[in-house]
């Protein structure tokens, strides 16, 4: 990959979920991978493992579009490469791949929003509601296609979560969804700078475990006492694939110290929670937590970088 620039993608969860028991001599979860965009519009995907070294530069300023979506169906969708190769104006889309993306519609067609066939298709499969919990307590309440039931919390970093409710569709589980943030307070947004900082000192596993408990708890009996049709109350844990589990356990490590948006960088993921490493520097024994949501939409060229070790090391003690 070196001497070629690369547009990235994101970082993905595809692999197959792990079993709810687990089975001795696999990896849980499968492996991430970063998706990565050649010149050519070629996507290719780079996994990401404990171990996997990552040396790169910035290779452009400013963030570039990423295209958009156009759902057929549950299963069946088309990734549009942007044309113009344009900058990114809004997130990480020009404004006509924006206005083109079949996905923004989704949050408002439990409200009588207008959708394409393939996106009703889509959204009237059966839904998942969760509520998910991170690193320092921070938790939310958030849906999940039934296809991307496992995969959409190990995208979200989640270090424990709970299913609450199955929905037939997803104008139910929206609707569900809102009512959970109404009448119990919970988000149904943690930023990804929080949970970041987050993982730089998290919480004790059991202190984690009991919030999400508690507030899955809460989300059950308000769904119990709900009334409707079209969802039934659940109470399922979800499984945190293997690699997140360094990155979530309780211990001291340090924010990273550089800007990922310019420069060059070069580390050793040992973890990997969502999209935010935990990641070792050359020449130093200290870890440090990266958030590679930040290299989104960011064009990158690989190539044997290292990340300097920050000076005064006795500070960040």
């Amino acid at each position: 990959m070196t001497d070629t620039r690369y547009l990235v993608h994101g970082v993905f969860w595809d692999g197959p979920a792990p079993a709810a028991v687990p089975v001795p001599g696999e990896s849980g979860g499968g492996l991430p991978a970063m998706r990565l965009q050649d010149p050519d519009g070629t996507l290719t995907e780079l996994a990401l493992d404990a171990g996997t070294r990552l040396g790169f530069r910035l290779a452009a300023k400013g963030k570039h579009c990423l295209g958009h979506h156009k759902v057929h169906g549950p299963a069946d969708r088309d990734h549009v490469l942007c044309p113009a190769r344009a900058a990114a104006t809004k997130g990480s889309q020009c404004e006509r791949c924006f206005v083109l993306d079949d996905s923004r519609l989704i949050h408002d067609f439990h409200r009588g929003g207008r959708v394409p066939p393939g996106l009703r298709a889509y959204l009237m499969q059966p839904h998942w509601l969760y509520v998910a919990t991170f690193a320092n307590g921070a938790s939310k309440v958030g849906t999940a296609s039934h296809l991307r039931k496992w995969h959409r919390l190990a995208e979200q970093g989640a270090v424990v979560a709970r299913y609450v409710a199955r929905a037939e569709d997803g104008r139910v589980v929206r609707i569900l969804e809102d009512m959970i943030t109404r009448d119990a307070g919970l988000p149904q947004q943690v930023r990804a700078a929080a949970k970041a900082a987050a993982l730089v000192a998290p919480a004790a596993a059991v202190e984690l475990d009991a919030v999400n408990g508690r507030l899955a708890g809460e989300a059950r009996t308000l769904l119990a006492g709900a009334g409707g049709e079209g969802f039934e109350v659940v109470d399922e844990r979800w499984v945190r694939p293997e690699l997140s589990a360094n990155a979530c356990a309780q211990a001291a490590r340090h924010a990273y110290p550089h800007d990922l948006g310019t420069g060059t960088h070069g580390f050793r993921v040992e973890s990997l929670s969502g999209s935010i490493a935990l990641a070792a520097l050359d020449g130093s024994e200290l870890e440090f937590v990266v958030n590679l949501g930040q290299l989104k939409a960011r064009m990158i060229e690989f190539g044997d970088h290292g990340s300097a070790v920050p000076a005064v090391q006795e500070s960040l003690f």
